[in-house]
């Protein structure tokens, strides 16, 4: 059997509170870093969220 394309990343608050999201990317078609705009319960506000490897 084949591997699968996608890859799990984890998305990284840069508000410094540590909460992260976990999510899947095809590193095939997305080269670049992903950044998304999302909510951080701990922050309690949508702050920025950047691509990091899950250890």
């Amino acid at each position: 059997m084949a591997k699968p394309a996608s890859i799990q990343i984890k998305l990284e608050s840069t508000a410094g509170t540590g909460y992260y999201y976990v999510t899947k990317k095809n590193p095939r078609n997305h080269t670049e870093k992903m950044e998304f705009r999302k909510y951080d319960p701990v922050a309690r506000r949508h702050v920025t969220f950047k691509e990091g490897k899950i250890k």
